[in-house]
């Protein structure tokens, strides 16, 4: 049996993953293999789960904590995909708050389940948006249009150190000037990394993208000299939250004014609050109509991500928030907008579940065993 070729996709928060794994996946598929998908929260009900579920993927969630902290919740989770027909290509999708992949995920699964595991290069998307302000070392990184605490700041350099390549995503919306700062930026700082350049939405730069996780070599090398308490305090800057809701209107709705009506009002009230947003995802599915909608920093435009272009009776909705802001006060502004919204489309809205907290602390990498370490 060929051991099954270990794809994982890092970045920071809002960096593109979703996009470029079912971008991925349909390329893998294309090519006649088997994929599936691995998804990864601190919480249950996760929005890309669902998606890529939407979308026709074979999905595997870990709910309730990195499986950074626990390899076996990530090999299980495989071989839950392949209960009918095992993957020869599994995506996954670690959160996107986490980092220290290579010493918790990748060398353990090179060196303890060789048989099993065939590991590709490991990629993290760059997201350009705050990217560009923590690479430049701009003051608003917490400043008066928002942003991150210097830890949160740590989490995303800590990514972008341990990466075998780095992609700058997003290239279709940026200035090719503005490309190239970042470029030379990430050379600068960090002078032995290879830069592509892609756009998973459009496929631009994907076929050099494709290549670059084609290969075999020594790669997931790069362990870190990790500082947790400093990685602790980066994920505890975000507010964290996790909500399901049935919507009903007292006739059919158009579901993408819904979708992006929410995005668009939370934004305004996140940003009236200076509150940055690291991401926030909404999906909203009615028996096979489903639509998407997020929003990626406070100063981004709301996006559409995948419209449903139907109108619905109904519809189960599935919110991901996270946002540097005390989980208390990121609860009121969801509730508030989710009301604001609902009394001006004429819906009635029923909470079915909702969890908000901070992640919990980072677990520490435990010691491969001599044997393996060889």
């Amino acid at each position: 049996m060929q051991p099954v070729r270990f794809i994982m996709i890092g970045g920071f928060l809002g960096a593109g993953k979703t996009t470029a794994i079912a971008r991925l996946a349909r390329t893998y598929h294309g090519r006649g293999q088997r994929v599936a998908i691995i998804t990864n929260d601190h919480a249950s009900e996760l929005v890309d789960t669902h998606t890529f579920r939407s979308l026709g993927f074979n999905v595997g969630e870990i709910p309730g904590a990195c499986f950074c902290g626990n390899l076996d919740d990530l090999t299980s989770a495989v071989e839950r995909t392949g209960a009918l027909v095992p993957p020869e290509v599994v995506l996954v999708e670690p959160v996107g708050s986490c980092t220290d992949m290579v010493a918790t995920v990748i060398r353990p699964l090179k060196r303890l389940f060789t048989k099993h595991f065939d590991v590709a290069p490991y990629v993290v998307l760059l997201k350009p948006s705050h990217g560009t302000k923590i690479l430049r070392g701009s003051d608003d990184v917490r400043g008066r249009g928002g942003g991150f605490s210097p830890q949160a700041e740590y989490i995303f350099r800590q990514q972008l150190e341990e990466a075998d390549f780095v992609a700058i995503n997003r290239i279709d919306q940026l200035e090719a000037s503005h490309v190239d700062e970042l470029e030379r930026l990430i050379r600068n700082q960090y002078p032995d990394m290879p830069v592509l350049r892609a756009s998973a939405k459009t496929g631009q730069g994907f076929d050099e993208f494709l290549e670059f996780l084609d290969q075999r070599g020594e790669f997931g090398n790069r362990i870190l000299a990790l500082d947790y308490e400093q990685y602790a305090a980066g994920e505890a800057d975000l507010g964290w939250l996790n909500t399901g809701l049935l919507v009903e209107g007292r006739s059919p709705f158009d579901l993408d004014q819904l979708l992006l009506g929410i995005v668009t009002r939370l934004r305004e009230s996140f940003g009236l609050a200076g509150l940055e947003t690291a991401h926030l995802k909404v999906i909203g599915q009615w028996e096979g109509a489903f639509g998407v909608a997020n929003l990626i920093a406070s100063h981004a435009a709301p996006e559409l991500s995948l419209p449903s272009r139907q109108r619905v009776p109904k519809a189960h909705l599935i919110l991901n928030a996270r946002v540097a802001a005390e989980p208390s006060l990121l609860e009121t502004h969801v509730s508030n907008a989710l009301k604001e919204v609902a009394g001006v489309m004429n819906l009635v809205m029923t909470e079915r579940h909702s969890q908000c907290f901070r992640p919990g602390q980072p677990i520490r990498p435990p010691k491969l065993p001599l044997a393996a370490q060889a």
